[in-house]
């Protein structure tokens, strides 16, 4: 289930198998240094590949990941002897051979080569010489994603462009802001016409994902004193996707968008850490995409629901402590079914460590009364004020912890839990305010304008990343948890990211779920298997183009406008009228009853429900 959260030394927590979302570079399989408070900060290393890390040979289709640094890392058995090191930026060069990287932070002892033939990974002692033909490209890049290797060449991502957008405890964090894909595939020289094809079509997958935060931060001076606010997000890997590709949960108990939220605060010496979470419904659903605005939601093998989410719960249980399950999804309607299904599946579940709340956030709130919220916070005040949050003192020492999460959900996970989590958050951050003696016991964040402001712009670009990430728009609602209201601008937004979402869904999402899954390792390429094409599909699948049968349709109604206009002059032409009308509207007809045919939808991996 959902890896364990590793205790840093400065009492924050992370979990070493969620990626955090764009601006954070940690990598899973690599402990960075642990920053302490108290130590003198530095600033914090883009990650690059070490060679004692990379894999020489990465299995087909396993995207190999490592990192090094000029500062030492120290492991917690071996405190005082460099393991590793990590460099804030490398060069390379481009040879017709080979890919050459060159640490500039320092003196480097060896050098990374990497064959563009096969891929394979070598260190070499000094650079290769130049000769006067030979003038190899030189630039500079910031990181090494990993070594993606398909079914004969291999593929290396790199970090070619990055921004600064804050710091933590000194260290500077930065977005990756420019990625690139450098192939190593020369050997398809040497293969089949059939696997060039495959290749080719692996690689326009690797393409569409090379567009790449989850990391926000502000400060903001209370009196005489620096607030300093932070907000992370951390996504869980284990089933990632897009929206409408990546519904519920599989039989293991993962679900789709899973995020946590870690709020953290620095004031007046004090450190304090508030930890939310939020994820689809827990059970095996989907909702397939078929042209309609609104496709329908289909709960598949309903018998499973109750095993599945006792298993997701169970594992947030020995992760966080204790869970408060708030459910925001409609109470009828098509979403009725769904917050039915959960219902039920969290009545079988015995465990007092686990409670379930659900609220109606369309019917209480509506569109524009989300204030309304308080009704909620009513409700949970009780245990939020029982579990707490992260403490640590002047001195380092811990005051108090964190003993139970609330774990927020409504359908998409995005939009109306992003409003109901800043809420929870702005209450939670009020109590530390208090606790550490910055805010008197009447004070809130509403009384510091420019705090206020801040906070909310925190909160809104942290639902829109994790928007973007989802769904492929900024999140709706998004006016209100940035100006506390709703405002006309922001519903003209929403529509227009709705249309957006449509669009998407509909016509993109099926290439970037394949992309996704390439890239994540949940699709391992297989030269026995793949030779028969992962993308091959039946007659009418293979030929059905929207695209096409739009431009059909619009022929044949423009042809029927230009014959009743010629119909006056010959009575013919209103029956020619008829059958270009009727042309178009059968067409019509038998695109919206074969709908799914019709979308972009992934073809690597089809649904394991």
């Amino acid at each position: 289930m959902y890896p364990k959260l590793e205790p840093a030394r400065n009492g924050l927590r992370r979990c070493a198998a969620d990626a955090p979302i764009r601006g954070s570079l940690a990598v899973p399989t690599a402990k960075p240094a642990r920053s302490d408070p108290s130590t003198s900060a530095s600033p914090a290393p883009i990650y690059a590949p070490s060679p004692s890390l990379v894999s020489s040979s990465p299995a087909p289709g396993a995207l190999t990941v490592a990192s090094l640094s000029p500062y030492p890392v120290m492991n917690d058995t071996n405190k005082g002897t460099p393991e590793k090191k990590l460099y804030t930026r490398l060069r390379l060069w481009q040879f017709p051979d080979k890919y050459v990287l060159e640490p500039i932070d320092g003196t480097a002892e060896s050098f990374l080569s990497i064959s563009r033939f096969d891929g394979s990974i070598n260190l070499i002692g000094e650079l290769s010489k130049c000769s006067a033909t030979e003038s190899p490209n030189v630039r500079t890049i910031y990181g090494v994603i990993g070594m993606l290797k398909l079914l004969v060449g291999a593929y290396l991502l790199v970090i070619t462009e990055r921004e600064s957008i804050g710091s933590y405890l000194g260290h500077a964090i930065y977005r990756v802001s420019g990625m690139q894909i450098l192939p190593c595939n020369h050997s398809l020289n040497n293969s089949s016409a059939e696997q060039k094809t495959m290749e080719a079509e692996f690689s326009v997958l690797l393409n569409a994902a090379e567009g790449t935060s989850g990391y926000q931060n502000f400060q903001a001076a209370i009196g005489p004193k620096v607030v300093d606010v932070t907000l992370i997000a951390r996504r869980c890997t284990r089933r990632t996707g897009t929206r409408m590709w990546r519904r519920g949960a599989d039989m293991e108990g993962y679900v789709a968008n899973f995020v946590e939220s870690e709020q953290i605060l620095q004031s007046n010496g004090f450190t304090a850490s508030f930890v939310q979470v939020r994820g689809s419904m827990p059970f095996l659903w989907e909702q397939i995409v078929d042209l309609t605005y609104k496709p329908k939601f289909e709960i598949v093998r309903a018998e499973e629901a109750s095993r599945v989410a006792e298993r997701h719960f169970l594992d947030l249980s020995n992760k966080y402590g204790s869970v408060l399950a708030v459910d925001l999804v409609n109470k009828h309607g098509s979403e009725g079914r769904l917050s039915e299904r959960f219902a039920n599946a969290m009545q079988t579940i015995r465990n007092d460590d686990i409670r379930y709340v659900h609220f109606d956030f369309h019917q209480i709130c509506g569109h524009i009364h989300f204030e309304r919220l308080s009704l909620l916070y009513n409700q949970i005040e009780d245990y939020l004020n029982k579990h707490g949050y992260f403490l640590l003192n002047e001195k380092g020492e811990k005051v108090s912890g964190q003993t139970g999460v609330v774990r927020t959900n409504c359908i998409d996970c995005l939009d109306r839990t992003n409003v109901t989590q800043s809420m929870i958050a702005r209450k939670a951050l009020e109590s530390q305010l208090k606790q550490i003696g910055i805010f008197g016991s009447d004070d809130s964040i509403s009384a510091y304008p420019y705090f206020d402001a801040s906070y909310k712009i925190l909160w809104a670009n942290h639902g829109d990343h994790i928007s973007i990430q989802y769904s492929g728009t900024p999140a709706l609602k998004g006016d209100f948890v940035r100006y506390g209201k709703r405002t006309v601008q922001g519903i003209l937004k929403d529509g227009w990211n709705a249309m957006a979402r449509y669009y998407l869904n509909n016509f993109v999402d099926g290439t970037k779920q394949d992309a996704i899954d390439l890239l994540q390792g949940h699709y391992i390429v297989s030269l026995s298997r793949d030779m028969s094409s992962p993308t091959k599909a039946g007659a009418l699948e293979t030929y059905a183009s929207f695209r096409l049968a739009l431009a059909l349709v619009l022929t044949g109604l423009m042809f029927a406008l230009m014959s009743l206009r010629q119909a006056q002059i010959n009575v013919r032409h209103i029956l020619l009228s008829l059958v270009w009308a009727s042309l178009s509207l059968g067409i019509a007809a038998f695109v919206r009853a074969n709908g799914r045919l019709f979308t972009n939808r992934p073809r690597l991996l089809r649904s394991k429900h």
